[in-house]
């Protein structure tokens, strides 16, 4: 059942558990989570980011996830991840996304607000929900993403924006990284804490991927409601395909679509499972 982000990161926000946005690149990233929805009985965000339309046309991705999904009783959200052009944005609303983000991150602060709250005043009228993003990540390792500088999240600014933009969803940085882990990770939960006392909505962890569980989950205590997963559903995709292809140089390319599925949905169902446990 297709749904807008809003109504399902605030029950989430009440039942304190996280709903998994993975991103989706192709039909087999799509059929992947949408399966995953099914089997597990588990809501989702399929989130399609902006500098992937090379793969898909937005309208392509909707007509694909709303087709796949009809006989789906689970909520589902249709969400533009990642995206810092209004156009584009107001694109994805016509086309059917139920939700969308503007980043502005790398904007000086009152820029960021300003636009953010033109998106929002524009989807808001459509009953389109919005994520912002409020301070940077660094990249890790495979990562898709822009280079970037961490930059925590500051907690009287979030106020301020959250305020003032009547965003849905705020994207904190506080340590994660797009993409896998160099090192140990060091995410700062006494930071978010800072952010949830200053600030009452819906938080998004970005850069799910390799976080350890015992960090989602006082994460997940402590008001994150969403969480991204991008790089580890392309990197076990890519090295579940490289292993088919070096043991069988024949191999059918159909026969590497159906393991492309099966890979992502490990991945998915993985981050389904620790993201619901109760905290």
């Amino acid at each position: 059942m297709i749904t807008n982000l809003k109504d399902l990161l605030n029950k989430a926000k009440q039942e304190k558990v996280a709903i998994g946005a993975f991103n989706v690149y192709n039909y087999e990233t799509i059929k992947a989570v949408i399966e995953s929805v099914k089997e597990t009985k588990t809501p989702a965000i399929i989130a399609f980011g902006y500098k992937y339309l090379s793969n898909m046309s937005l309208k392509e991705v909707v007509n694909l996830i709303r087709t796949m999904s009809v006989n789906i009783d689970t909520d589902i959200v249709i969400h533009l991840d990642h995206c810092n052009d209004i156009n584009t944005i107001k694109k994805a609303i016509e086309a059917g996304f139920t939700s969308v983000m503007y980043d502005g991150s790398m904007l000086p602060f009152e820029e960021n607000l300003n636009h953010t709250k033109s998106v929002v005043e524009y989807a808001h009228s459509f009953n389109v929900s919005v994520e912002a993003e409020l301070g940077s990540l660094s990249l890790g390792d495979h990562s898709n993403e822009d280079e970037g500088d961490e930059i925590y999240t500051d907690p009287l600014q979030a106020k301020e924006f959250v305020e003032t933009t009547k965003v849905d969803a705020l994207a904190v940085s506080i340590g994660t990284v797009h993409g896998m882990y160099k090192g140990e990770p060091k995410v700062s939960v006494e930071q978010l804490i800072k952010i949830k006392d200053a600030v009452d909505i819906p938080f998004v962890l970005h850069g799910g991927s390799g976080t350890p569980e015992e960090t989602v989950k006082a994460c997940i205590k402590e008001g994150i409601t969403k969480i991204n997963v991008n790089t580890e559903i392309s990197y076990q995709v890519v090295q579940a395909m490289q292993k088919m292809m070096h043991a069988n140089s024949n191999v059918h390319f159909s026969q590497l679509s159906v393991e492309a599925v099966h890979a992502a949905k490990r991945v998915v169902q993985k981050y389904m499972s620790m993201f619901q446990a109760k905290v």
